[in-house]
């Protein structure tokens, strides 16, 4: 493999795994567009370039989430009756993801994920606070707000952090309590998207050699070897400096990934 496509996969992952510590949002936000980019200029078959991207994001997270959860539980943030009660909803809806995202043109898939990108960035910036009275749903709507987050998240191969964060602040829980559980969801969101990744792509033509399904393995290899160092250093940031002023600039930072992703959308 070219050593600048090493450096570059090594720096993303670097990023990536600081953001999904720091913020719980699994890294996918950042990783999709450019590893997009990098298998744009490997040339690989345009219509699986977004599929490949997605689907390698969502297994790097597989690895991410365990090393930053492991940082988070430390500090005792970790709120696992959450976990327990979204978790069964998530494992269905991120086995569900995948297979909506391989019925779509890659050019579709591709402007869905800049749509979901822009909002997440608009979320993150506005962050607007939920009223007092709001607690979180009984066992059903907390399977169905799973599936939910499962899908989405299988769908644009993100950890969850985006919906998941949002949809805890909502309901009252504290935001360093909602980014890691955040954080310990990504475990089920990934395994489950990881799977159906690889068995709705199992021969799929035009794919690269070294791919497992729908996911890259060079790829996944060198993301996740610098992902999984820098996931607990975002953690404990996390739980040492507000992230309000981070969010912010980091907000600014999707905005132009999303941008690229409309972009690609129409190219």
């Amino acid at each position: 493999m070219d050593p600048w496509l090493i450096l570059a996969l090594l720096a993303m992952g670097t990023f990536g795994g600081f953001a999904a510590g720091l913020l719980g949002i699994g890294g996918g936000m950042v990783l999709v567009p450019f590893i997009t980019m990098i298998f744009t200029a490997q040339g690989f078959a345009p219509g699986l370039v977004v599929h490949m991207a997605i689907a390698t994001s969502l297994a790097t997270i597989f690895f991410t989430s365990l090393s930053s959860v492991r940082a988070h539980h430390k500090h005792g943030a970790v709120l696992w009756p959450v976990v327990k009660l979204l978790a069964p909803g998530i494992l269905v809806g991120s086995w569900i993801g995948p297979w909506i995202g391989k019925q779509m043109d890659s050019a579709v898939l591709a402007f869905f994920f800049g749509v979901f990108v822009a909002f997440s960035a608009t979320q993150m910036l506005i962050g607007k606070k939920p009223a007092g009275s709001r607690e979180l749903p009984n066992a059903p709507g907390m399977f169905a707000a799973g599936t939910g987050i499962g899908v989405l998240s299988g769908l644009v191969g993100a950890g969850g952090g985006f919906i998941s964060v949002p949809f805890m602040t909502w309901c009252n829980v504290k935001i360093h309590n909602a980014v890691a559980t955040s954080a310990a969801l990504g475990f089920p969101i990934a395994l489950a998207g990881t799977l159906s990744n690889i068995y709705y792509g199992w021969g799929e033509p035009g794919l690269p050699e070294y791919a497992l399904g729908f996911i890259y393995l060079p790829a996944l290899a060198i993301i996740v070897l610098a992902s999984v160092t820098m996931a607990p250093l975002g953690a404990r940031t996390a739980h040492k400096m507000p992230v309000r002023q981070l969010q912010k600039v980091f907000a600014v930072i999707l905005y132009c990934l999303a941008a690229y992703m409309f972009w690609k959308s129409v190219n």
